[in-house]
């Protein structure tokens, strides 16, 4: 107890100070422990995480010591060490063996190497019961072009027809429902796009005229045609094709028709019209007989009807036709053969003789010839006998025939991506893909879009995308599908297997 004298000397405010400061302290000393504590802790998990790779206590070596001296159990190092010589001998084996050298894994499953994209169809085409006779890719890959008409027997000279595209990359796509619909007056046998320009589309007409489409003018797409004229043809346009010029950048209209004849045409855009440029005559006693094709017999007309025309990537001189009558001929633009025609009044042009070999004839018309865009010597012919046939231009005899089908074969064509596949669209509606690279030669893949009765007319490969394949059908529907990795990487020495393939001698 305080007296009053002692409260006299100690004043309240040093009572008070003393009591803050000692708050003050207990205060920071719990904090401090605190702190301290959480410090430790970190550091122990620090210090514990480095001993799991590098120890560094004493007994932790020690434990480490004791079970590296006990003998380990027998395992997997004992099984290397006594199958060492045997892997080894078989390894060297093997790789002087040749058993394997062609074969090529397929992890896919079969039935998924092509699906159906989409199924284009145009309602007022297919309520008049027309057929698709041609596809063709613009050069960017996006629009599909097709033509309808009837491949089927009659006269079909005055019977409208169409034109359409579809452009697959644009959003509100409508299959039902084409881009472009371009009304021709009669049926259209054969298009082509142009190879550098995705508005032009080439394309012959049943009543022989060649036209030229501009699907940038909307109003008038014609842009320039034959008309009916003395130059022109008379028969059917069975095939179109653009063909380099010699001024650098411009492209030609080739076309064939069944009247013999295969003219060459130049665009006059100014004037709306196509301009003869050179012209050919096939004519039987022009043409070349070897060996092989010493049996076949001129019948009927004296001129060669041509069915199929295809141009060489290799050799800008070179092309080869396919007749009604199974002939099967490779031709030369650089000819100067005067033509040994009947008569040829009011042609502008002097008409040629091109063929220069002939190869064994087909059983039936020629419907098809494609000209492989990986060896400068190899194409495929293919029509009415079912079977593809794999030729060498620089022999009579083909390398190779397959049977594809019972019925007609109206188009084949290569992979542009894959050296030894080609495709063949057949009467039976289906299209097989077969690959040369198999010893089978069973169809590698086989697209049937069902219909029964139903024949598939044409194809197109698409060589922006590869992944794409557009089939025509004679129900008025054009097929997009889409191709596996398998159906269009080329594989490892798939080129070596084709050069082998061009080299062999047929029989």
């Amino acid at each position: 107890m305080f007296t009053d004298e002692a409260l006299d000397s100690v004043s309240v405010p040093s009572l008070w100070r003393k009591s803050q400061q000692s708050t003050q302290e207990s205060r920071g000393c719990q904090t401090r422990a605190v702190h301290s504590t959480e410090a430790e802790v970190q550091t122990v998990s620090t210090t514990s995480s480095c001993t799991q790779t590098e120890p560094q206590d004493q007994a932790t070596e020690q434990l480490l010591q004791q079970h590296h001296d006990e003998p380990e159990p027998p395992g997997l190092k004992d099984f290397l060490q006594r199958v060492e010589d045997a892997v080894i001998r078989e390894l060297v084996r093997n790789a002087r063996s040749h058993a394997f050298d062609w074969f090529q894994v397929n992890w896919e499953d079969h039935s998924q190497l092509v699906s159906c994209l989409h199924r284009l169809q145009h309602p007022s085409a297919q309520e008049r019961d027309l057929h698709v006779t041609s596809v063709s890719w613009s050069c960017t890959g996006s629009v599909i072009a097709c033509a309808y008409g009837r491949i089927d027997d009659g006269d079909w000279s005055t019977d409208k027809s169409y034109v359409c595209t579809w452009n697959l990359d644009r959003r509100g796509l409508n299959p039902k429902q084409a881009d472009l619909v371009i009304d021709v007056p009669t049926a259209v046998t054969a298009l082509c796009c142009h190879p550098k320009q995705p508005a032009l589309i080439a394309g012959g007409l049943y009543s022989g005229e060649v036209v030229l489409w501009d699907t940038s003018r909307t109003q008038d797409p014609v842009l320039a045609q034959t008309g009916m004229s003395a130059d022109s043809h008379r028969e059917p346009v069975y095939q179109v094709a653009w063909v380099p010029l010699q001024k650098r950048g411009e492209f030609g209209v080739l076309s064939a028709s069944s009247g013999g004849r295969v003219l060459l045409w130049t665009v006059d855009s100014d004037q709306g019209r196509l301009v003869l440029n050179a012209a050919y005559a096939l004519v039987r006693q022009q043409v070349p007989h070897s060996s092989s094709s010493s049996s076949y017999k001129a019948r009927g007309s004296s001129t060669v009807g041509v069915t199929s025309l295809a141009l060489s990537p290799w050799d800008s001189d070179t092309f080869l036709v396919g007749s009604e009558g199974g002939l099967l001929l490779r031709c030369s633009f650089s000819s100067q053969t005067p033509a040994a025609v009947v008569s040829s009044e009011g042609q502008s042009v002097t008409l040629r003789a091109p063929a220069v070999f002939s190869f064994r004839p087909l059983s039936g018309p020629v419907h098809s010839i494609h000209c492989s865009p990986f060896h400068r010597n190899l194409f495929v012919s293919a029509g009415t006998d079912g079977v593809a046939h794999l030729h060498s231009l620089l022999q009579a005899n083909p390398l190779l025939s397959l049977r594809v089908s019972d019925s007609y074969i109206f188009q084949v064509q290569w992979s542009p991506t894959r050296p030894l596949l080609f495709a063949a669209a057949t009467g039976q509606g289906e299209v097989q893909i077969f690959d040369l690279g198999h010893r089978s030669l069973r169809p590698a893949a086989t697209i049937d879009q069902g219909g029964a009765g139903q024949a598939a007319t044409c194809l197109s490969f698409n060589c922006q995308n590869p992944h794409l394949l557009a089939v025509g059908r004679t129900d008025g529907t054009v097929g997009i599908w889409q191709l596996s990795t398998y159906l269009t990487e080329q594989s490892p020495r798939e080129s070596s297997q084709l050069e082998q393939i061009a080299n062999q001698v047929a029989e």
